[in-house]
């Protein structure tokens, strides 16, 4: 299997820009899964505001610190640290680090 590296660029409005590393392309998430990734953001890096509908998000910090805003909540996040967010809500994650903030996003359909 070949994974699928990205840049995307200002992600949900955020600020500049993330590395999407896919660790499972789409026959491996087989409909199940939306998305099975390391993402990585460079410092002062933002993947913006954004709701879940008919999915669900978890993160897993593997290192970094970050403000991380769930459904309009913020808290500080660091590696070691998971977020979840469930089906009609919303995140976003800000890099406040001056280290790259790598993390797991798994999207699971409901």
């Amino acid at each position: 299997m070949e994974t699928k590296i990205e840049r995307v660029d200002r992600m949900c409005g955020g600020k500049g820009h993330l590395i999407i590393k896919h660790i499972l392309g789409e026959k491996e998430l087989n409909g199940k899964c939306g998305l099975y990734a390391q993402i990585t953001m460079e410092p002062n890096c933002t993947l913006g505001y954004h709701e879940h509908h008919g999915e669900s998000e978890t993160y897993y910090i593997l290192s970094g610190k970050g403000l991380y805003n769930d459904n309009g909540k913020t808290r500080p996040v660091k590696a070691g640290d998971v977020t979840y967010t469930g089906n009609g809500h919303g995140h976003a994650l800000d890099n406040t680090g001056d280290t790259d903030l790598v993390f797991m996003a798994l999207i699971i359909f409901d």
